[in-house]
């Protein structure tokens, strides 16, 4: 059986042709669409095996008549070999027949859909009329962030900074190439200064303090996505015992994210409810805001539903027979005979 299939280079010259900032407005409104029917989605934590060297996972969700997960690994140590930090896959099926129906590439599609849940929470949480936007870590995910909150947020200025230098200038050469308004900042303690939105995004696997509680002012909105997972922290505590906080889903940020270590009844706020009303969200423009994003199945699911969208019948996408497909559904050993003679013949033969 054909099942759609979109590689590494059908996504990259979809997003190219495209344009990733139109994509990143298109997917950021396909999430807070899946988000407003936040009850009809099976729920779970991400199934995670950990290691010493970082974590692989598994997020599977539901709509009931569409399954999909995705595959994804978390290693930082992964750029000192060559290997980047994070790699993903994702599959979609039918529910009803359990038959797969897409198999894509996401680790570039990861990267999109983070941006565009990041801006989506900022649009309901973050101060109207926020401009300038500080980016604290410029690996993989930052030239997304600062594309999506350009296109989603009217966000027009950027400040940045890195412990990596290569880091800072690998962002500052393709900022030139997008044409946004980019300082690089040298002390780390500047890179808030006059901030409406602060996304902290780095890759250290420990409990670290990459913001200063006294470099948060009143008003600012924090895009938390770097500390997602066991013992892996960037906010100061008491930033957020200052902050209203919202995260994706209670019981898997308790373990993974920025709350990891605050007492069990630390309030927090599911983003789903402020996506439907339930929940004001933001209350005033003195109140800080926390995003503590650590990624949900949800968001995949939504991207890989807006990618089917978008390649099935194009050139964006293949097929690949990965189902067995027998023509009597109860002969799958029918399958393994090879020119009228059984494979086990042929082994027993050496063949």
């Amino acid at each position: 059986m054909s099942v759609l299939f979109v590689d590494v280079e059908a996504m990259s010259r979809w997003i190219s042709d495209r344009g990733a900032e139109r994509i990143l407005v298109e997917l950021a409104k396909a999430i807070e669409s899946d988000f407003v029917r936040w009850q009809a989605f099976d729920k779970t934590p991400r199934l995670a095996a950990h290691s010493p060297d970082g974590v692989i996972e598994l997020m599977p969700t539901s709509d009931g008549n569409q399954y999909g997960f995705k595959y994804v690994n978390g290693h930082p140590k992964n750029p000192e070999r060559g290997y980047q930090t994070v790699t993903a896959f994702g599959v979609l099926a039918d529910v009803h027949s359990g038959y797969p129906t897409m198999l894509a590439e996401m680790t570039i599609l990861t990267a999109l859909r983070t941006a565009a849940t990041s801006a989506m929470a900022a649009r309901h949480l973050a101060r109207r009329g926020s401009r300038v936007m500080s980016l604290i870590g410029c690996g993989a995910q930052a030239e997304f962030q600062a594309l999506a909150f350009k296109a989603v947020l009217g966000i027009d200025s950027f400040r940045f900074w890195d412990t990596d230098p290569d880091a800072m200038d690998k962002f500052e050469r393709n900022s030139q190439r997008l044409g946004l308004k980019a300082t690089r900042v040298a002390d780390p303690l500047d890179v808030t200064d006059g901030a409406d939105v602060i996304t902290t995004c780095t890759a250290d696997k420990t409990n670290a303090i990459v913001l200063r509680d006294d470099s948060v002012a009143h008003g600012v909105h924090i895009n938390a996505i770097g500390g997602d997972c066991p013992g892996k922290t960037e906010l100061d505590p008491h930033t957020l015992q200052r902050a209203s906080v919202f995260v994706e889903y209670t019981p898997q940020t308790r373990v993974e994210g920025e709350i990891q270590n605050q007492p069990e009844d630390f309030p927090v706020t599911e983003l789903w409810s402020v996506v439907q009303g339930v929940h004001p969200g933001r209350r005033d423009d003195r109140e800080i805001t926390v995003f503590d994003s650590v990624g949900f199945a949800i968001e995949d699911f939504s991207a890989l539903r807006y990618l089917a969208s978008q390649v099935a019948g194009s050139s964006y996408a293949t097929t690949i027979d990965l189902v067995a497909e027998p023509s009597d559904p109860k002969d799958l050993f029918g399958l393994t005979v090879l020119r009228g003679r059984s494979l086990v013949t042929l082994g027993a033969r050496g063949v």
